[in-house]
């Protein structure tokens, strides 16, 4: 099978691809409010399609963490002040803007989620989804709030985010929850929520701030699209903790060895695979000297590559098949 890249829109490229055509799909979409990626990144969401728009675009102040990319030439770090060129459609009310900018958390998830409602469509019934995404933390009002001149854009400083004195929504300086709401939307569109795991960086970014602890970690959602889904079985451990016993005996009541039986010098070990992987992944993040801001770890892609794809997919009754189960089913 020849690899193939497609770039473009990643909405409008999906709707090209035909119903349950993709095994696996791995992603991180932008976090919200966090990083501006330039006008080429703004698309027209929601809406008539058919409408003549009128968009009245206003510049905004955006979340006081924002930066911009390295891809833009510009890597100063937390940015204050810098503003957002976004707005509404005064005839038909779609929206204008870059995905991970938009105006209010709720229209963030929204537009997020109808890409995945096209991710679903073209994942096969026994397909899977892992999805990171970080959050964000409430401004302090000053950089997330809008000028005078930009409150008539159809939304307000209360609903864009946290002002001084907090809104209704949340206070300032908490998190948004952004995960969670994510995660939330995804179930109630018909997704199955399998495991929510922690990618934990050890060689996380240094922080300054004194009033809170160092974020050390990511989400990362592990969806499936049905009740049965392939899915190869991760292993983790190594021959001194984690051993496979030929006897029921050696497990504990947890599913740990049990350490009276595990220690026996006649233990009858049949052999060493490991443990089933648990959900908290120990990763370093890796530096990358082109243009992107925020790169992948290989070992990060290949856990869910590993679990998610088949080695092969039987011709006949088009199921997926583990690397052993296609060399049993060669010698059959």
């Amino acid at each position: 099978m020849e690899n193939k890249i497609i770039q473009g829109d990643a909405l409008e490229e999906l709707k090209k691809l035909p119903e349950k055509s993709i095994n696996m799909c791995m992603t991180s979409p932008p976090y919200w409010s966090l990083r501006d990626y330039g006008t080429s990144t703004e698309t027209i969401w929601d809406g008539d399609e058919n409408c003549e728009h009128d968009f009245n675009i206003k510049e905004r102040k955006i979340h006081s963490g924002t930066t911009k990319s390295k891809i833009y030439g510009d890597n100063s770090g937390h940015l204050n002040e810098y503003s957002s060129k976004d707005g509404f459609c005064n005839k038909c009310g779609a929206w204008k803007g870059q995905l991970g900018l938009e105006p209010t958390f709720d229209l963030y998830i929204k537009h997020l989620c109808d890409i995945f409602d096209e991710v679903k469509r073209v994942l096969r019934d026994d397909g899977t989804c892992f999805v990171d995404i970080g959050d964000t933390y409430g401004g302090s009002g000053g950089s997330s709030g809008h000028k005078e001149d930009t409150k008539n854009l159809g939304y307000n400083t209360q609903d864009m985010g946290a002002v001084a004195g907090g809104t209704k929504t949340y206070q300032a300086k908490s998190l948004v929850m952004i995960p969670m709401r994510f995660a939330i939307e995804m179930v109630n569109r018909g997704w199955i929520l399998r495991n929510t795991i922690i990618w934990y960086k050890p060689n996380c970014m240094p922080s300054s701030v004194k009033d809170r602890f160092t974020v050390d970690f990511e989400y990362i959602f592990f969806f499936s699209k049905k009740k049965k889904y392939y899915f190869e079985t991760q292993r983790e451990g190594n021959n001194e903790y984690f051993k496979d016993v030929s006897t029921p005996k050696s497990f504990g009541g947890s599913g740990h060895i049990g350490n009276n039986f595990a220690n026996r010098k006649d233990s009858p070990i049949v052999h060493t695979i490991g443990r089933n992987k648990r959900t908290v992944w120990r990763i370093c993040p890796k530096p990358f000297k082109e243009a992107h801001f925020a790169v992948y770890p290989e070992e990060l892609c290949k856990i869910p590559i590993s679990a998610g794809v088949p080695y092969k997919v039987c011709p006949k009754c088009n199921k997926g098949l583990t690397k052993e189960e296609f060399e049993n089913a060669k010698v059959l």
